[in-house]
């Protein structure tokens, strides 16, 4: 079932509300961004992000295929979400870092099913091999 959290960066010039299933999954990548950022995420579609204010405070950063985008606060550094358009996601989607969400409670965060994607090999269909590190 999904439940509305509300979500910011740590100066809080940027703030969001997206409304989650956390029961559905939520997913860790081990390619280089995601490892060396910690970004620990639930996907939404588009039409569940409501942006409240600071989409002009980001930075948006793009690699490789430049197919997501990889905002940051350019402000604090923290980076609220990604955005992107695959189909395999059902379209537009937000990739929301679990970090920024200001009412998640550990107890909630710790109980949502993790699945690790094999990023450092683009295969983002199976599950990295060691995970222990994330």
């Amino acid at each position: 079932m999904k439940k509305t959290y509300h979500g910011s960066c740590h100066c809080q010039a940027v703030a969001f509300e997206v409304d989650l299933d956390l029961a559905a999954g939520t997913s860790k990548c081990d390619c280089s961004f995601c490892t060396k950022n910690r970004i620990w995420k639930a996907f939404a579609q588009a039409k569940d992000v409501r942006v409240l204010h600071g989409q002009d405070q980001l930075t948006d950063y793009q690699w490789n295929a430049r197919r997501l985008h990889l905002y940051f606060c350019s402000h604090c550094g923290a980076r609220p979400y990604v955005t992107g358009d695959l189909e395999a996601l059902g379209g537009a989607f937000y990739a929301i870092n679990l970090a920024c969400l200001d009412d998640l409670s550990p107890r909630e965060w710790v109980a949502a099913p993790v699945f690790v994607t094999d990023g450092r090999h683009d295969d983002f269909e199976h599950e990295a091999e060691v995970t222990g590190h994330l």
